[in-house]
C-alpha cells in the first residue's frame, strides 16, 4: 500500500525510555495491566550510535531517520 508504519500515527502504543537498571522492574509493572500484558523491551541506548537503529527481520541494521514534519494527523 506504500504506507510506512514508522511515519504514521499508531494509537494505543507507547515507547518509554528507562534507565537500564530499572528496565525489568518497569516492564514487570506494565505487564500487570491488561493493556500492557504484551509489553517488551525492544532496544537499548548505545554511546556508539547517534539516532535509532532497528534490527530488520533478516538480521540487518537500519538507521531510522526522525519523522519529517508532524507525523500525527489532526482529527479534531
Amino acid at each position: 500500500m506504500g504506507i510506512d508504519p514508522l511515519e504514521i500515527g499508531n494509537e494505543g502504543k507507547i515507547i518509554i525510555g528507562v534507565v537500564e537498571e530499572m528496565a525489568d522492574s518497569v516492564l514487570e509493572e506494565i505487564r500487570k495491566n491488561k493493556y500492557g500484558k504484551n509489553a517488551e523491551i525492544i532496544g537499548e541506548v548505545s554511546p556508539d550510535v547517534k539516532g535509532v537503529v532497528m534490527e530488520t527481520v533478516v538480521g540487518g541494521k537500519r538507521v531510522i531517520p526522525p519523522p519529517i514534519g508532524d507525523p500525527v494527523p489532526r482529527i479534531c
